[in-house]
């Protein structure tokens, strides 16, 4: 991911994980959060540490695709 670009969210996926921070903090802590909460955690979440998952994801891909191509070099007659 170049520098200035950033991880953006659809309206309804934004608001899908948001549900979803909310049901994690109520069922493993016991304690209930607000959107509020919830969507500071989940900016927090995107701004700091997606990045990195993003950056694995496209470092595995380049992986996988230039294993493939030198297994194609394989298949010559």
């Amino acid at each position: 991911m170049r520098s200035k670009e950033r991880i953006t969210l659809s309206k309804e996926k934004k608001a899908e994980m948001i549900l979803v921070i909310k049901q994690y903090f109520l069922e493993e802590r016991d304690e209930e959060i607000g959107d509020l909460a919830a969507n500071l955690i989940l900016n927090f979440v995107v701004k700091e540490l997606a990045p990195e998952f993003y950056n694995q994801g496209v470092y595995d891909a380049y992986k996988y695709i230039n294993d493939m191509s030198e297994d194609l070099l394989s298949i010559l007659i």
